[in-house]
């Protein structure tokens, strides 16, 4: 397995949403914009090349006039959403390229080498969600749409000098509650680090980076980009990563970025800071996809809220991550263990979490029939000083499913899922979730970690059961679309702490990515 320079080794701690009139609360971008006027025009720009998805796909494999590409030519890298991993110095070779429209941005060399390249690209992401009964009756309707575009520019100086910026603009319409840094945050510099690679002896080389950047490890159950709201989560940070045969160590400190709604004021959080040793080896004797993490992470919030109260909080993960995928079987299992002290009391804190999952790849639509089990730990008893509250850190969002009311601390949940894969460009997926508290003395958290209902003096245990169906297509490697549909119906715990209304959510989002 060869290591590359990125992070990728595979919402915010605000409380939730309430009713608001504060004029903050309706977009700055929506008093420029009719809504549905701008929907249509970031709908026409995603939509207007997917008729030509066919002939641009057959661009992508040979170049014109040439229906048989070679078999040496090296293939385009994966896209993905940290976009600084991805290197397309193959395209120095012309036999490398296809003739697809997106190849002259990617490479475009600044020197007769060729070693000196500038990459350029972008992403359009328009994505609309609407809640019935969000947190189970709080907000009786909320139908908003999030607009998104992240552009960039990759700047190589020489094989070991590079430079990375990219914006981000980010926009919402239609939110009945307060729009927050999450949903809206302008025009922002999402990423702006310089880099030096440095060869250290045969197959060994340091990277050193500095600046603002996405970081994403593991499963990103702990440090994540926050990818699936509408406004990323970047981080000031200062890293080192060694890549040597099997083994990549990163380490960092970083300050994450706290975002606001309007534009080029987004500062570095004084209150928050994480630093981090995070190793990785590949297990290429098991497959070339596997894999074995070990990690600590310190965490420190002087202004963290828990169930108890708000405090200071310095906290110490320990964990370890074996993952992989073998003949047909996929596998994560994942241990974390938590230290620390919390407004003057000890912190003692785990989690254990799995996804499993098996592909019959002879069957019709090549199901995956998988489970996902997780046991995160909760405050045992709200008066006394110690705290045993899982701190989930920097987690993806959604992180239990597109509706996305729970986050992962004081929760058991099992989560069966199957996913069909139609044909080349359509994928169904379905699954159930069930939750429930794992300490009767502590509350539910929402996926930024923001206390979303208190214990209450409540000796349910059950909070709820959730489904959801996802169709995805993708026609070509740089579109896509999704549409889902989740419903959440609350137990006993919601029903004696609240209101305890049936929970319905819709998402649409069409993405254009280069």
């Amino acid at each position: 397995m060869k290591w590359q320079s990125g992070m990728s080794c595979v919402v915010d701690n605000t409380s939730s949403p309430k009713t608001s009139q504060d004029p903050r609360t309706r977009s700055r971008f929506g008093s420029v914009v009719v809504p549905w006027s701008a929907r249509a025009t970031l709908l026409a720009i995603a939509l207007a090349p997917v008729p030509e998805a066919a002939a641009q796909s057959a661009g992508e494999t040979a170049p014109a006039g040439d229906q048989s590409a070679p078999e040496s030519r090296l293939p385009a890298p994966p896209l993905t959403n940290l976009r600084y991993t991805e290197d397309y110095s193959y395209l120095r070779d012309p036999a490398n390229r296809t003739g697809a429209w997106w190849e002259p941005f990617k490479y475009i060399p600044l020197d007769a080498s060729g070693t000196s390249y500038l990459t350029l690209g972008a992403e359009l992401r328009f994505r609309e969600e609407a809640y019935w009964n969000f947190n189970w009756g709080e907000v009786p309707i909320e139908n908003y749409q999030w607009y998104r575009m992240l552009p960039y520019a990759d700047l190589h100086l020489g094989p070991n000098l590079r430079l990375f910026g990219q914006m981000i603009g980010a926009w919402a319409t239609g939110k009945e509650t307060t729009v927050t840094g999450v949903d809206e945050t302008g025009l922002e510099v999402l990423q702006g680090f310089g880099e030096l690679r440095l060869p250290l002896t045969e197959g060994a080389d340091l990277t050193l980076r500095g600046g603002r950047q996405l970081l994403s490890y593991g499963s990103e159950r702990l440090i994540s980009l926050r990818y699936g709201p509408n406004v990323l989560r970047s981080f000031d940070a200062g890293l080192a990563s060694v890549a040597a045969g099997l083994w990549r160590v990163d380490t960092f400190y970083a300050r994450p970025v706290r975002n606001k709604v309007d534009s080029f004021n987004d500062r570095f959080n004084e209150d928050r800071s994480v630093w981090s040793v995070y190793a990785t080896r590949a297990l290429e004797e098991i497959s070339p996809t596997s894999g074995l993490d070990l990690y600590y992470i310190g965490y420190r919030n002087a202004d963290a809220e828990f169930n108890q109260g708000n405090g200071d909080e310095v906290r110490h993960t320990l964990g370890s991550r074996f993952f992989g995928k073998a003949k047909g079987w996929d596998w994560n299992f994942e241990g974390m263990f938590q230290f620390g002290s919390f407004d003057g009391g000890n912190i003692r804190a785990w989690s254990v979490a799995s996804d499993t999952g098996y592909t019959f790849m002879d069957l019709t639509f090549s199901p995956r029939v998988g489970l996902r089990a997780n046991i995160i730990s909760g405050d045992r008893n709200p008066d006394n000083p110690d705290l045993q509250t899982f701190n989930p850190l920097f987690p993806r969002g959604k992180y239990f499913g597109e509706i996305g009311l729970i986050g992962p601390s004081n929760l058991i949940n099992v989560h069966p899922n199957l996913t069909l894969h139609l044909n080349d460009q359509w994928t169904l997926s379905g699954a159930a979730v069930f939750y429930w508290r794992d300490s009767l003395g502590d509350g539910i958290y929402d996926t930024g970690g923001g206390l979303v209902r208190p214990s209450g003096g409540s000796r349910s245990r059950y909070i709820g059961t959730q489904a959801d169906v996802v169709l995805g297509w993708e026609p070509t490697r740089w579109f896509s679309a999704e549409l889902a549909y989740s419903v959440f119906t609350p137990g006993q715990f919601i029903k004696d702490t609240g209101p305890s209304k049936t929970a319905h959510f819709v998402g649409f989002e069409t993405v254009l990515k280069f």
